[in-house]
């Protein structure tokens, strides 16, 4: 792989509970743990381990991502900011917190990197 473009947004996906226990077994196939955090700009997000989130709330997150970078607002789809929103996974398990950073980078389609 051979990253040729800085992206504009950051993001930092850290684990913030638990709907039906205190614990995940038997419930997360991922094994999430309260504080656990993962960190991405474009690609799927991974942990200080490397490991890489569970790919049924990728499904989520990702047009959540499209809609930041796309210069949406997160409180007009129910976030907590601008850049922040809190989801569920589709599994009914684990609660997450998405925050997004802007970098101070191009738009990857407004940054005439094709000219």
């Amino acid at each position: 792989m051979k990253k040729w473009y800085d992206e504009e947004y950051e993001w930092e996906i850290e684990v913030i509970g638990f709907l039906r226990s205190d614990h995940t077994e038997r419930y997360c196939r991922n094994g999430e743990e309260i504080g656990d955090k993962y960190t991405c700009t474009y690609g799927c997000p991974v942990n200080q381990d490397g490991q890489g989130i569970c790919s049924k709330v990728m499904t989520v997150m990702f047009p959540i991502m499209e809609a930041v970078r796309s210069g949406g607002d997160l409180k007009n789809i129910g976030g907590d900011s601008h850049y922040s929103k809190d989801i569920v996974c589709p599994d009914g398990c684990v609660m997450f917190r998405m925050t997004a950073k802007k970098l101070d980078n191009e738009n990857f389609y407004k940054g005439k990197f094709f000219e």
